[in-house]
């Protein structure tokens, strides 16, 4: 195996290469408006680290949000892009998950939730049990309408961090953003276990910024 995992929806854009067993190299950058402009030379980069070329790839997964529209189409286009060239699966995971996994690969254990920053004041989140096991579909919300819901939690991420006085016990000392690592090892292990993916598909649970005006009137020429 040479799995090649890669995700956009956070600002952290990251990809990484596993070998079934560990991590053979990773790449991460934070900058949420180089997506487009970053993902490429990361994928270059992991590749050459590990000293091979993107025909050994044989399966991709990918971080399908939820996430911004524009930077988490960037990652999902490409993962989808690229199995198509190759003729390899392309596989999707919730980019919640991985940071709860990377969450537990750094120590947390026990109940928690995950929390990352969803612009507008807002907040993507989800509740995992432990770190490899979410128990509620991912939401967005104001971070204000989750401190009653979810007073006495632990709360990682980078929505936790920004939104510190919501929650009752935030880790600012976990993972903030996405990891590619700790996605790919995430989804070596659901590969041997027989667990389950997503469909490669993107999780917006909203609509996108840019909207169509109203009033707007199409103009066909005569």
């Amino acid at each position: 195996m040479l799995l090649l995992a890669l995700d956009t929806a956070t600002p952290a854009v990251t990809v990484a290469l596993h070998d079934g067993d560990k991590v053979v190299a990773e790449a991460r950058q934070i900058d949420a408006r180089r997506h487009g402009e970053l993902l490429l030379p990361s994928v270059d980069r992991v590749l050459r680290e590990a000293g091979h070329k993107l025909d050994a790839v044989t399966d991709i997964v990918v971080g399908v949000g939820p996430g911004p529209y524009t930077g988490l189409r960037v990652g999902i286009v490409t993962a989808a892009t690229f199995g198509a060239a190759l003729g390899v699966p392309v596989r999707g995971l919730c980019s919640l998950d991985g940071i709860a996994y990377a969450a537990g690969q750094a120590g947390l254990e026990g109940e928690f939730v995950v929390a990352t920053d969803a612009r507008r004041k807002e907040v993507y989140w989800a509740r995992y049990a432990d770190a490899r096991t979410r128990v509620t579909e991912p939401s967005v919300d104001r971070p204000a309408d989750l401190t009653e819901k979810l007073a006495g939690l632990t709360v990682v991420g980078a929505g936790a961090v920004l939104y510190p006085d919501a929650f009752t016990d935030v880790r600012a000392d976990m993972p903030e953003h996405q990891s590619a690592g700790a996605l790919a090892s995430l989804a070596a292990e659901r590969l041997r276990t027989g667990g389950e993916f997503l469909p490669d598909q993107p999780l917006y649970l909203r609509r996108p910024d840019a909207q169509v005006p109203a009033n707007y009137k199409v103009v066909t020429p005569k």
